[in-house]
C-alpha cells in the first residue's frame, strides 16, 4: 500500500534529518512549513518524493494538517510532528501491515533529557496512542492546539499498532517554557472562544490538581527528577492558561 507522510515544522532541514530517515519507506513526504518562519528550504531525494509547502500556521495546527491531507496523493497518510521519529520496530510493523482498518492508533514514548518517561503526563499516549495513520477521506483534524483526528463515522474501524513513535520534546528548560507560554496562549484563546470566563477558584485549584494527578495518581514520581520537572511545568501550563483568561477579562 502506498503511503504519504505529512510533517508540520518550522525547523531547518538539517534538524529534520533523523525524522526523514525514519520515514524513508514512505512513497512521498509532504513538509508543511510555517510561512512566517521559513527555514526548511528545498530538499532533493532521488528515491523519495519530498514536497514542501510554505503557508502561515496562524496558530491553527488542525488546518495545517488538513491542508496536508488534501495534498497527499496516496490512499494512506501518516502524520508526524517534527520532534518525533518512527522507531525501527514501528517501521517494520507498518511495512508488514495488511491495512484492514480505516485508521490506526500509534503509541508514543517520550524521551525527556535522555530518560524515557513511562508515567505521569505522557502515560495515556504511551499506552493508548494517537490516531496518526489514516486512510484518506475517513475524517479530519479538529482543534487549534492539541488537535485530534476525528473519524467521520462510528461504523469505521480503528486499529491499534503495538510499536512506538519516539518523541523528543523540550531539549532545554528554555524551550520547554517557551512552548508552555505559546501553547497556554492558544489554549486560553480556545477557552475564550468557547465562552469560558476567568474563575479564581479554577486558577487556584487546577494547577495543583494537575500536578497531583500527574505526579502521584499517574505515578510520575517513578520517572525520577525528570518526572517531577515535567509534572511541575505542565501544572504551570495550567496556571498560565487560567491567568491569561484573567488578563482577557
Amino acid at each position: 500500500m502506498k503511503l504519504s507522510t505529512i510533517i508540520i515544522t518550522n525547523k531547518k532541514s538539517k534538524e529534520l534529518e533523523n525524522l526523514l530517515r525514519s520515514v524513508d519507506f514512505s512513497n512521498e513526504i509532504i513538509i508543511i512549513q510555517d510561512q512566517n518562519n521559513p527555514s526548511v528550504g528545498q530538499k532533493q531525494n532521488s528515491s523519495i518524493n519530498i514536497r514542501i509547502y510554505q503557508r502561515p500556521l496562524n496558530n491553527n495546527f488542525a488546518v495545517q494538517r488538513n491542508f496536508g491531507l488534501k495534498k497527499a496523493r496516496n490512499d494512506w497518510v501518516l502524520f508526524l510532528d517534527d520532534d518525533e521519529e518512527v522507531s525501527k520496530e514501528l517501521k517494520k510493523e507498518i511495512l508488514d501491515l495488511k491495512f484492514k482498518a480505516d485508521a490506526y492508533y500509534l503509541k508514543r514514548r517520550d524521551f525527556f533529557w535522555g530518560r524515557e518517561l513511562k508515567y505521569g503526563e505522557t502515560r495515556k499516549i504511551r499506552n493508548k496512542g494517537l490516531i496518526r495513520l489514516v486512510k484518506k477521506n475517513v475524517g479530519k483534524w479538529q482543534g487549534k492546539v492539541h488537535e485530534e483526528f476525528k473519524i467521520a463515522s462510528s461504523h469505521l474501524k480503528i486499529g491499534r499498532l503495538k510499536n512506538y513513535l519516539n518523541h523528543y520534546p523540550h531539549p532545554t528548560i528554555k524551550s520547554f517554557i517557551e512552548k508552555i507560554n505559546y501553547y497556554s496562549s492558544l489554549r486560553a484563546d480556545e477557552l475564550i472562544q468557547s465562552g469560558e470566563r476567568f474563575s479564581l477558584v479554577k486558577l487556584l485549584v487546577y494547577p495543583p490538581a494537575k500536578f497531583f494527578l500527574n505526579y502521584f495518581f499517574y505515578l510520575g514520581f517513578l520517572d525520577g527528577p525528570e518526572g517531577f520537572i515535567y509534572a511541575f511545568l505542565m501544572s504551570f501550563h495550567s496556571f498560565l492558561t487560567r491567568a491569561k483568561l484573567y488578563k482577557h477579562d
